[in-house]
């Protein structure tokens, strides 16, 4: 049972990444699946969430129109496109699983020029 985010690193201002969890070892299709993140110093805030469907997702306002959450329930994968990254992004981001509450390791992401 676990989850496993990659796709992180070092982008400049302005820049684009895109973040993958790949969920292994449960029913993936039957959760919705959330992204947090956490910055240094600061608490783990709630980023996008997407439903087992895929087909409702939300938004925090503070990378509403720069990211969309996405996934592909055949291939039990969860994504996160981040676009026009500001250093304020720069923080380690989670996938979760909320119905099983299994959370992934991490992946950082730093936007720095």
């Amino acid at each position: 049972v676990q989850l496993v985010e990659s796709g992180g690193g070092l982008v400049q201002p302005g820049g684009s990444l895109r973040l993958s969890c790949a969920a292994s070892g449960f029913t993936f299709s039957r959760s919705t699946m959330t992204w947090f993140r956490q910055a240094p110093g600061k608490e783990r805030e709630l980023v996008a969430v997407i439903t087992s469907t895929g087909g409702s997702t939300n938004y925090a306002d503070s990378v509403k129109g720069r990211f969309t959450i996405s996934r592909d329930n055949a291939k039990n994968m969860v994504y996160l496109q981040m676009n026009s990254l500001g250093p304020e992004d720069t923080a380690v981001y989670y996938c979760n699983a909320r119905l099983y509450d299994i959370w992934g390791q991490g992946t950082q992401v730093t936007v720095s020029s």
